[in-house]
């Protein structure tokens, strides 16, 4: 497997939290892997139910995160994310996106409505290898899992 990324591309989190709910130009999906909506609900003692909602059609994602009111995520609490260590692959990549190009290629790609692209460090290539092995290394574990069930 390859991929491509974004040369010379800067990035920082500003902490703006833009990322973690909808906007008036965008409604936000925070899509769950089944494996990932077990895990985060072992380790909050909460139902999967009480912070997701059951999906179909938008495979390998089998769950989509709830949101308050204002529609922001429910475990944004004070503009910080009460789950981050264990926050979803979805959420980890932004404000990048992985294409499958088929053919075993893939290919990295950004949004430029996080304020904290074009700031900060110029991504290495090592910052996407880690991308790429995370998101490999919990889909394999996500299709593991979906044969065990």
């Amino acid at each position: 497997m390859s991929f491509e990324y974004p040369k010379h591309v800067r990035f920082v989190c500003k902490r703006c939290a833009i990322c973690c709910g909808d906007t008036e130009e965008k409604v936000r999906q925070i899509l769950l892997l089944r494996i990932e909506a077990e895990y985060i609900s072992r380790k909050t003692s909460k139902s999967i139910g009480g912070f997701a909602e059951k999906i179909e059609g938008f495979k390998p994602y089998a769950y989509l995160m709830k949101k308050t009111r204002e529609g922001k995520c429910i475990f944004l609490k004070d503009n910080l994310c009460t789950i981050y260590e264990i926050r979803p692959l979805i959420c980890r990549f932004y404000p990048f996106q992985l294409e499958n190009k088929g053919n075993n290629k893939f290919a990295f790609t950004y949004t430029n409505e996080c304020s904290g692209i074009g700031k900060g460090p110029q991504l290495k290539k090592k910052f996407f290898e880690n991308l790429f092995k995370e998101s490999a290394r919990i889909m394999t574990a996500n299709e593991e899992d979906a044969r065990c069930q």
